[in-house]
């Protein structure tokens, strides 16, 4: 594989396109909110020097077009990259550099950003990051196509798309565009410009077929946010915990994903909601429930304890990700007629989310 160091963007045909300058970072129209950040002269640039924050072109009215600029970092652990569509901080399209990951399938991530929570847990493999070879303390280009709900990235080499995003999570609105860098390390950008246009030709191709087993939950009515605290150690659910809760629908992405930051924000206060559905059973039956979360668990079926479980960052060892799918599974004692599950989902970072399906659904009846 060729080396490359970060992400730029290729545009395959000529629309009419607007705002292609590069904008200084001195230029007012910059707003920056980060630990850190100043200017210095590197290697023959002048650079905006960035660490856990965001620098953002609020104005730029940005939906399809191309995002490039100069980035430079060094061999540490980081997260340095570029975001797009941008609504507000807490919502936007978000592409990352793992530089302490280079070489990896993980040594870069692309995510939405929804209610100000980053889902790399939930959105993984192809997709959603590839691996790259990367060059450290030198300035590499960095360009990004965005197209509909596609995208594609290309790191130093600009021939081939280090990666093809073929379905952006977010709606596709205009918005503003910038940079970002977590709170681990700092980096270097340089040479900042974009420019809208009709949706651009892509180079790039995903053959992949976004599939769900049969019997995946397809819609959740899903609650206001609770304490953890509430649910941790209860093996029935007491009346008062649930009878006044508020309930939003939200319907699944196509592998049967439930990102339940795209209808609530996560607080350190109320870091838990229900995820619930009603199971009508012609019988007194079993039923085996697949299902994958992020962070935590807890399945209540008729109100009693059935699984407890804890799927979160580094919490089997020190190198597990407690990414999202279908790895676990329950036995559901169904009784006859109306059955209430429940799935209280609890999140620290990196991705709230759940998943469920039925092996077999004969005899079953799923509403919400």
């Amino acid at each position: 594989m060729k080396k490359a160091v970060c992400v730029l963007v290729f545009i395959l045909c000529t629309p009419v396109t607007h705002a292609n300058e590069t904008i200084p970072f001195d230029s007012p129209r910059w707003r920056i909110e980060a630990a850190e950040h100043r200017l210095e002269e590197y290697r023959g640039k002048t650079a905006l020097v960035l660490r856990g924050g965001l620098a953002l072109i609020e104005d730029a009215d940005f939906t399809d077009g191309v995002i490039e600029f100069f980035c430079a970092f060094p061999e540490a652990r980081a997260f340095v990259g570029a975001t797009w569509r941008v609504q507000d901080a807490a919502n936007r399209e978000e592409f990352y550099i793992r530089p302490h990951q280079s070489g990896n399938p993980d040594a870069n991530q692309y995510t939405p950003v929804f209610n100000g929570l980053s889902a790399w847990q939930l959105y993984h493999g192809e997709g959603f990051g590839a691996p790259v070879d990367y060059d450290f303390d030198v300035w590499t280009p960095v360009r990004i196509v965005v197209a509909g709900d596609r995208a594609e990235v290309f790191v130093g080499d600009l021939e081939t798309p280090a990666l093809f995003i073929d379905d952006l999570k977010r709606e596709t609105v205009s918005g503003g565009v910038g940079l970002n860098v977590a709170n681990f390390g700092a980096a270097r950008f340089a040479d900042f410009r974009y420019s809208t246009s009709d949706p651009p030709k892509l180079k790039g191709r995903v053959d992949r077929e976004r599939t769900r087993p049969e019997g995946t939950i397809d819609r959740w009515r899903v609650s206001t946010p609770i304490a953890e605290a509430s649910v941790d150690g209860v093996l029935v659910l007491p009346s008062g915990l649930t009878d006044d809760l508020d309930w939003a629908t939200l319907e699944t992405e196509a592998t049967g994903l439930a990102n339940l930051s795209r209808v609530h924000r996560l607080t350190r206060e109320a870091n838990t909601v229900f995820a619930r559905v009603s199971v009508i059973s012609e019988d007194e039956q079993p039923k085996i429930l697949s299902f994958g979360y992020s962070d935590r668990i807890r399945i209540f079926l008729n109100g009693r304890l059935l699984y407890a479980g804890n799927n979160g960052f580094r919490s089997r060892d020190y190198r597990y990700l407690g990414t999202i799918g279908f790895f676990d599974s329950v036995v559901l004692p169904l009784t006859e007629g109306r059955n209430e599950l429940w799935l209280a989902v609890s999140e620290s970072f990196g991705g709230w989310g759940v998943q469920a399906a039925l092996e077999s659904t004969d005899g079953l009846t799923i509403v919400d």
